[in-house]
């Protein structure tokens, strides 16, 4: 079950089909939904988070926490909106095609690919393109 949760005044206006779409990529992946929880926040927020569990003095858009067992995806995903919305200024795109970029960024993460190299973040974002382009 996807779950959608705020810590800021941001709010989806379209939960079902964006919960839906996310449904959709686990399926194309073959893997199995568990419980997934979207937390939105600001950049304070995740900010603390970044620092707290992983060390890191920088503000990021995204930060997953991942439970799955095998092909069964769970987890944690916190999602900063001010960084999402400062992305798509900077890479000239809409809010909503950040936004969707993200959401399904932590799941494929969930699914087993990776972006710590060149080669493997060129596999992710090709495949965050191809699965922003069947939202619609």
């Amino acid at each position: 079950m996807i779950n959608f949760n705020y810590e800021t005044d941001f709010k989806l206006e379209n939960e079902t089909e964006i919960s839906n779409w996310i449904s959709s990529v686990i399926e194309s992946e073959n893997c199995v939904e568990g419980d997934i929880n979207y937390v939105f926040c600001d950049d304070n927020y995740l900010h603390k988070i970044n620092l707290e569990y992983l060390n890191h003095d920088t503000l990021t858009d995204i930060i997953s926490f991942d439970y799955s067992i095998g092909k069964n995806l769970q987890g944690d995903i916190f999602i900063s909106v001010e960084r999402v919305v400062e992305n798509a200024r900077e890479f000239k795109v809409s809010f909503q095609d950040e936004l969707a970029r993200v959401l399904v960024h932590g799941i494929l993460h969930y699914c087993g690919y990776k972006d710590k190299t060149d080669e493997d973040a060129t596999v992710m974002r090709n495949k965050e393109n191809f699965y922003i382009n069947t939202r619609l």
